[in-house]
C-alpha cells in the first residue's frame, strides 16, 4: 500500500484571533453549525481517547448527545472499556474530525457520571430497539459468536415485547468538563492554523487563546 502520494491541497480560509468568540463553547456551536450546513454524515460523531492509569490508550468513535451542565455529554456502557477506563482515570480527550471542511476541534477535559435522573431522561427518548441492543448487550466483553448475541437480543424482546425496558444500571452518561480546546483549520503548504484555548482566570472570558505552530 503506497500512501506516499496521497495528499491533498486544503484551500480553506484563514483563521486568525479576531475570527474567534471568546466563548469557547460558542465557538465549538458555530464551527458545529457550518459543519452541517455543508457536510454530510454524523455531524455529531466524535473519536473519544482514553487511557487507563497506566497510561494504556484506546480509542473510538462515539456520538455527542448534548452540550450542558459545562460539558460535552456521551452516552455508554458503563461496564464497557471506556467505562472501565473512566472509571479509573477520568480524563479523556475528544476529536471532531470534520474532514469535509478542512476542520477539526480537540477537546480534552476531566469526565463525571451524568446524574441518574439525566441518563434516564435521554433513555426515555431512545427507540425501542435501541433500548433493548444497549440492555442485551455486554459492550465490550468476548460472546460465543453473532447468535448467541442475537438470542440475547430475542431474549430481552421476548421480556419487554413493547420495548420499553427501564434503563440498565450500567447504562448511561458521561460529562467531558474541558481543560482546553483546539481548533484546526487546514491551510496551504501546510501552514495550517491551530488555536487554542485554555483557562485563565485573570482574564474576563476566563479563556486565554494561544497559537500553535502547524
Amino acid at each position: 500500500m503506497d500512501l506516499a502520494d496521497l495528499r491533498r491541497e486544503y484551500q480553506s480560509a484563514g483563521l486568525s484571533e479576531a475570527d474567534l468568540d471568546p466563548d469557547p463553547f460558542a465557538q465549538f456551536g458555530a464551527w458545529f453549525k457550518a459543519w452541517r450546513d455543508v457536510a454530510v454524515g454524523d455531524p455529531n460523531a466524535m473519536v473519544l481517547a482514553t487511557a487507563t492509569p497506566d497510561g494504556r490508550p484506546s480509542a473510538r468513535t462515539v456520538l455527542l448527545k448534548g452540550v450542558a451542565g459545562g460539558g460535552f455529554v456521551f452516552y455508554t456502557n458503563y461496564e464497557s472499556r471506556k467505562g472501565r477506563e473512566l472509571a479509573a482515570n477520568p480524563r479523556a480527550t475528544l476529536l471532531f474530525p470534520w474532514y469535509p471542511v478542512g476542520r477539526q476541534v480537540i477537546v480534552e477535559g476531566t469526565v463525571e457520571k451524568v446524574a441518574a435522573a439525566e441518563s434516564d431522561a435521554y433513555w426515555a427518548t431512545r427507540p425501542p430497539g435501541s433500548r433493548l441492543g444497549a440492555a442485551a448487550s455486554p459492550q465490550s466483553t468476548v460472546v460465543p459468536d453473532r447468535a448467541a448475541l442475537d438470542q440475547r437480543f430475542a431474549e430481552v424482546a421476548a421480556a419487554h415485547p413493547d420495548g420499553d425496558i427501564p434503563r440498565p444500571p450500567h447504562w448511561g452518561g458521561f460529562r467531558l468538563v474541558p481543560v482546553r480546546f483546539e481548533l484546526w483549520q487546514g491551510r496551504e503548504n501546510r501552514l495550517h492554523d491551530r488555536l487554542a484555548y485554555r483557562p485563565d482566570a485573570s482574564l474576563p472570558t476566563g479563556w486565554r487563546v494561544e497559537r500553535l505552530a502547524p
